[in-house]
């Protein structure tokens, strides 16, 4: 008798971080569904709340400001900003001999983002501790030293959530297109720079229309 055991079901939040092949050949054939659009979502609110640290976004307001502004702005830029990508990768994986769909790319660069969106819990336990020192990249004078650690700790895990989705998304673009990992990255890198050139000049068209104020750190 032959004891043949069944491949275990897919969970794409658990298996993505160790079996992102597996994920996103599942994924292949299925459209874009709720989940691709709450990870967009997450994934704009950890991002909005990145740059509110990093001194990009000037916010003269305290922590329930910051968050009302990153669960608000943050969904709407990580849906919008995902299909821009989705767009761009389609055009650049189709020049380099991909075949990947755009449904197939939005699968990527939405699951790809689970560990930058697990960040997100992160951000929002230390803005409950530390208060608005969570976005300041010093913490203010007299805060706990324990906090003050909490703080270091939380920045290196969401460095690190971040580059291992860096890393998904190689992984999914080279599942995806059909190429080998070392042209898959240098897709993905070829659509960061596009991606950070087209953020330069949104920048510099709100600025000339007087609209850049929220935008460029004081």
């Amino acid at each position: 008798m032959t004891d043949e055991t069944p491949n275990p079901p897919l969970r794409p939040w658990h298996d993505v971080w160790l079996k992102p092949r597996r994920v996103f050949r599942t994924l292949a054939t299925t459209p874009i569904g709720k989940l691709d659009y709450l990870l967009a979502a997450a994934q704009g609110t950890v991002n909005f709340l990145a740059l509110c640290r990093g001194g990009s976004l000037a916010n003269a307001g305290g922590v329930p400001e910051i968050l009302a502004a990153a669960f608000v702005v943050g969904p709407l830029t990580g849906i919008v900003g995902m299909y821009l990508m989705t767009a761009i990768y389609v055009r650049l994986g189709t020049a380099a001999g991909g075949t990947a769909t755009k449904a197939q790319i939005f699968h990527v660069l939405a699951y790809s983002g689970i560990p930058l969106a697990v960040s997100l819990g992160l951000w929002l336990l230390m803005a409950g501790l530390a208060g608005d020192s969570t976005f300041l990249e010093t913490p203010r004078p007299g805060l706990d030293g324990f906090l003050v650690l909490l703080l270091r700790l939380q920045g290196f895990a969401h460095g690190a959530l971040l580059l291992w989705s860096v890393l998904l998304q190689v992984m999914g673009l080279s599942e995806m297109e059909r190429l080998g990992v070392p042209r898959a990255l240098g897709l993905w890198a070829i659509g960061q720079l596009l991606i950070l050139f087209l953020a330069i000049i949104l920048v510099l068209v709100l600025d000339l229309l007087g609209l850049g104020g929220g935008v460029a750190g004081s």
